[in-house]
């Protein structure tokens, strides 16, 4: 299979009850990369938004799985399959909380780290062989379940270094489409953490809405 075509999977809650909430993070950057590569169309199929574009020579598919986050995995089954698209050209963007906020980081393979929406993906593919990029979304330090702090809207500090951040993550993902897994982790997986941080390291496993 040619290196000409690549998915790259956001995922996120549907509906504006959830926009711009931690959860999706991935939301945010498949949709500014989007923005930069001059998309004006997304068309519903395969339980997704879904938006076909060209960059560098190759032939992008960008999706937004709108079947809530822990069936996630059903989209992307149906997308990959129709586009005929190696599981090594699938790049899933998706927040943790385990990053602190503002750290992006990439990886091939691996567990979910209890996210059910990479859960479901892994399910789905009957596989973990695919690359994610992690936009890291911290802990909530005021003691706040972190069910309801991933499922909250950034603060208006996290906003205000929130777009620098999702540019990043859209740098990291063109950098993975066009030269690859080893080059994107190289360039883009070192300490990037803004100075306002509310991280912690310790581990968590988000539920997502149904």
């Amino acid at each position: 299979m040619s290196q000409a075509i690549a998915l790259i999977v956001g995922l996120g809650n549907p509906g504006p009850r959830y926009a711009r909430t931690r959860h999706n993070a991935g939301f945010l950057v498949i949709d500014a990369l989007a923005r930069r590569l001059g998309v004006q169309q997304w068309r519903e199929r395969f339980d997704a938004e879904i938006a076909v574009t060209e960059e560098n020579n190759a032939r992008l598919i960008l999706v937004r799985p709108m079947t809530y986050m822990n069936l996630s995995g059903r989209a992307v089954r149906q997308a990959l399959d129709w586009y005929r698209v190696p599981l090594e050209r699938l790049l899933v963007v998706y927040d943790d909380v385990d990053l602190p906020f503002g750290t992006i980081r990439l990886r091939l393979g691996g567990s979910s780290g209890g996210h059910h929406g990479v859960e479901s993906i892994i399910a789905a593919l009957g596989s973990d062989r695919f690359a994610r990029l992690r936009v890291g979304i911290g802990r909530p330090r005021d003691g706040r379940d972190v069910t309801v702090y991933v499922l909250s809207r950034f603060t208006p500090e996290e906003e205000a270094a929130l777009a620098g951040i999702i540019e990043r993550a859209v740098d990291a993902a063109l950098t993975w489409s066009r030269e690859g897994i080893v080059q994107a982790m190289n360039r883009f997986n070192r300490s990037d953490r803004p100075a306002h941080s509310p991280a912690s390291s310790s581990e968590a496993k988000p539920v997502e809405e149904q």
